[in-house]
């Protein structure tokens, strides 16, 4: 990235702050007045009103001491966290419906409350973010992005804001932000590799550059953040994947965006991040991170669906031609953000192009080498399916426990499935991490090797020795030697053969050495369908195959899993674990225990997709073999 002399001299030029950055050639009033009579923002512009309707005559929720304090006391977050975004929530949709109907004075007197509530907060960060730090003078992603928040809104609205309340926007973002970003200590998120570094320090020369006049104040801030932007882009490889998962990219890189475009305009293009070839690369990652429609490759702390920021999208795309436009119908819509970001919010209205041709994800394979995931999509008659898996090590960044899991998609689910991020806490990201399903390898479909699960660290890294793409299959073979803490393990190496002639098919190998025998192996597959074997008890007739039928929610497209009987004996068995949202969530595991342990063995295990031409329940009262 650029070095400190070069961004001086480029800092000497700016234009100043203006919403004239946000509207493409139109004025404010024009813009606002168009997209509210425009059919083609209707949606959109329903989905704010509606909140509108909603926060009718509600007051404003408060922050309370006991709140505060729960998550000291017992370590939960949301109960703090979602009065802390409904606020926020209210926040922008004030703010949008003001400047849609700038005559209401009730829309502006009841948005005047909230800033000054908000500029009344004892801190902008989450408790969770502020234990044993002195808290007036930290910095989290949220009191950052409340900074730029309000110094956005400030200078949108401009001087139809009371006076005190533009100087109070102005004295909090100063206090709160600028003066301890400047004047305190290095904060530890300034050099991080991931979304902390992009957010933070986004935010914080994002406010910066709407609030200040050119001086060499403004300018020590943006050499700061260039520092902290570059730490970010240093945790992607050449291959533009995000290790933490499409929503941390969606969250990290889209504030990376949101600064650069601001600085952008700002030094006149003097100043363009958006010239370096890493940048094109990490913009791709998205379209190589969906299975189909909203369903994403969900590593790591990532959900399982995701849908589509659309300023982002069409932001990126006109820079970028090779940015696939998806489909419309999984467009964020305005409350799907629980976290209530107003960034994002503000540019899927401003960046918006309805005259973008938008269409499905086009069948592709990808290897992403650096991070070491395989990804296809591949569609038929019978709807699209989908296949992915990974490499990489059990130490990056959101961590799961997770070398060579894989994911098995059909037409809307995963029938071999990734359990996402679980219930953020405290000991979720303490010591006990990986006791937690769906952090540990016991919630991956990985083996369980003589009765021990992945360890952690960067010594447990995966070798990958072939991943090959092509148009009727997919290879991915990996050493997974190294992330299994047994000492009489000399190798474990994984292969998944992905076939795409017609409905597709899945073959996974496993080869497996002891140097002694090993007391017990399991095969571990998860899966959110409930399991039902085919076949009575423990398996097939004689000299038949065993198989087991994992059947999603559509009620025509499955994978049957085919074992060898005499090999193998499955279990199922139902579990529960608290995701993202705190929601009790059943999943189930599929454990293939190996009836004979040897020194040296090899499993296979054959998943065929498949279309169903019945109606109901082709099993019956088959027993499911199921353990709760």
């Amino acid at each position: 990235m650029l070095n400190t002399k070069d961004v001086r001299v480029k800092m000497e030029r700016l234009a100043p702050a203006s919403p004239d950055f946000y509207y493409r050639g139109h004025s404010p009033q024009e813009f606002w007045q168009r997209i509210g009579a425009s059919d083609e923002y209707k949606v959109m512009m329903d989905e704010i009103r509606q909140e509108g309707e909603r926060l009718t005559d509600i007051p404003i929720p408060e922050l309370t001491y006991g709140l505060f304090t729960l998550f000291e006391k017992q370590g939960s977050r949301l109960e703090y966290e979602s009065v802390y975004f409904e606020r926020r929530r209210r926040l922008n949709t004030l703010t949008l419906l003001w400047l849609l109907e700038p005559d209401n004075e009730r829309f502006a007197a009841e948005l005047y409350e909230i800033i000054w509530s908000i500029c009344n907060e004892y801190t902008w960060c989450l408790p969770a973010h502020v234990q044993n730090m002195n808290v007036r003078g930290a910095i989290d992603l949220f009191a950052a992005e409340t900074g730029f928040t309000l110094s956005e809104i400030g200078l949108l609205l401009g001087e139809r804001l009371p006076p005190l309340l533009r100087v109070r926007i102005r004295e909090e973002v100063e206090a709160r932000l600028l003066k301890p970003y400047l004047e305190g200590g290095a904060f530890s998120w300034e050099t991080a590799t991931h979304n902390w570094a992009a957010v933070c320090a986004g935010s914080i020369g994002a406010a910066s550059l709407l609030l200040l006049e050119p001086s060499e104040r403004l300018t020590a801030i943006i050499v700061k953040v260039l520092g902290s932007m570059s730490c970010y882009l240093d945790g992607f490889g050449d291959d533009g994947a995000c290790l933490e998962g499409l929503g941390y990219w969606n969250y990290g890189f889209g504030y990376f965006v949101y600064f650069a475009d601001l600085l952008k305009q700002r030094t006149q293009g003097a100043i363009n991040l958006f010239e370096y070839p890493k940048i094109r690369q990490i913009s791709l990652f998205q379209q190589k991170c969906y299975l189909h429609s909203d369903s994403t490759v969900n590593f790591s702390d990532s959900l399982g669906r995701v849908p589509v920021q659309i300023g982002l999208t069409h932001y990126l795309a006109r820079l970028y031609p090779e940015m696939e436009l998806p489909p419309a119908s999984i467009r964020a819509s305005y409350t799907d953000d629980h976290c209530s970001r107003w960034a994002p919010a503000l540019r899927n209205i401003v960046w918006y192009d309805p005259g973008k041709r938008h269409s499905r994800w086009r069948d592709a394979d990808y290897y992403l080498p650096d991070a070491e995931w395989i990804v296809s999509r591949y569609s038929t008659k019978h709807g699209s399916f989908g296949f992915a898996a990974k490499g990489g090590s059990n130490d990056e960044p959101h961590n799961h426990n997770d070398i060579g899991g894989f994911i098995l998609y059909a037409a809307g689910i995963a029938l071999v499935a990734e359990l996402g991020p679980g219930e953020y806490t405290a000991a979720y990201f303490g010591e006990g991490r990986y006791s937690f399903d769906c952090n540990g390898s016991q919630g991956h479909s990985v083996p369980i090797v003589d009765g021990c699960f992945q360890q952690s660290g960067r010594a447990s890294r995966a070798k990958v020795l072939e991943a090959v793409t092509g148009d009727e299959e997919a290879r991915f073979r990996l050493d997974m030697t190294a992330a299994y803490p047994v000492p009489h393990l000399s190798s474990l190496m994984r292969q998944l053969v992905w076939n795409k002639s017609g409905l597709p098919s899945l073959q996974l190998t496993d080869e497996f050495n002891f140097t002694s025998v090993p007391g017990s192996l399991v095969e571990r597959i998860v899966t959110m369908c409930p399991p039902v074997m085919q076949d009575a008890g423990a398996g097939g007739t004689q000299g038949q195959p065993g198989s087991l039928l994992l059947r999603g929610n559509s009620g025509r497209h499955a994978a049957r899993a085919r074992y060898d009987p005499e090999q193998v004996r499955p279990m199922v068995t139902k579990r529960v674990y608290s995701n993202h949202f705190g929601s009790s969530t059943p999943w189930y595991t599929v454990d293939f225990e190996l009836l004979h342990p040897e020194r040296s063995v090899r499993v296979e295990l054959n998943f065929a997709t498949l279309w169903m031409e019945w109606e109901g329940d082709p099993i019956g009262e088959t027993d499911t073999g199921m353990a709760e």
